[in-house]
């Protein structure tokens, strides 16, 4: 499970086995619609999971937050650079 940054300050969460992989799908503009109209894209928050259900969970539980609610999540557990 995941968070982006977008170019223009959104948030993006999302889910994926390969990180790596999907990050380069970002950048590309290959992974979402979202994403692709809001490039470039910076990592700003990952978490491992045991298994896809809880880190399906996971996404949207963030998903469903306000804004504030992630910020103050990125805030408290360090963004990554």
């Amino acid at each position: 499970m995941y968070i982006l940054r977008c170019s223009d300050n959104s948030l993006y969460t999302g889910y994926t086995v390969d990180l790596t992989r999907r990050l380069e799908e970002h950048q590309e503009g290959k992974a979402s619609k979202y994403t692709r109209g809001r490039r470039p894209v910076k990592l700003v928050y990952a978490e491992q999971h045991p298994d896809k259900n809880s880190a399906l969970k996971r996404e949207w539980a963030i998903k469903r937050m306000k804004k504030a609610a992630k910020e103050g999540l990125l805030s408290r557990n360090g963004s990554i650079t």
